[in-house]
């Protein structure tokens, strides 16, 4: 059977409160699970100790068992020093949409443009004050 360890929200609306469960990965986010080994509560201050609760043990014995983490649990283990997360690379996060792309090309051109009307419109003026003298 395959296992993940990962979160089971609970909690009313706008205040979450997530389990950290094992659970077949064929069981519903909330549904049943195999064993509670965690709590996590996103609405305490993020220093806060019981922000994140880990049964250490339990959660060493699944791991062990061949359950695997999803990315969230991951960050937590690797932040109670559990587990080793590699940071993930993701080079074209930073860039543009197409569209978006477009659009800035159009408005640099467009400045552009404008510049270069202006500084004509600057030497025509100054031409013809020279003539006018």
């Amino acid at each position: 059977m395959a296992t993940k360890i990962r979160l089971a929200r609970g909690g009313s609306k706008k205040r979450p409160y997530y389990r950290i469960v094992v659970a077949d990965i064929r069981a519903p986010r909330d549904g049943r699970f195999i064993e509670k080994v965690g709590s996590y509560n996103p609405m305490l201050p993020k220093d806060s100790e019981d922000r994140i609760q880990l049964d250490v043990e339990r959660i060493q014995y699944w791991l062990g068992a061949g359950a695997q983490p999803t990315d969230r649990v991951h960050r937590f283990l690797d932040a109670a020093g559990l587990l080793k997360r590699e940071p993930r690379n993701n080079p074209k996060k930073a860039q543009l949409g197409q569209k978006a792309q477009e659009r800035l090309d159009a408005k640099k051109q467009a400045e552009e443009e404008a510049a270069a009307a202006a500084a004509e419109a600057a030497s025509e003026g100054a031409a013809e004050e020279a003539a006018a003298e």
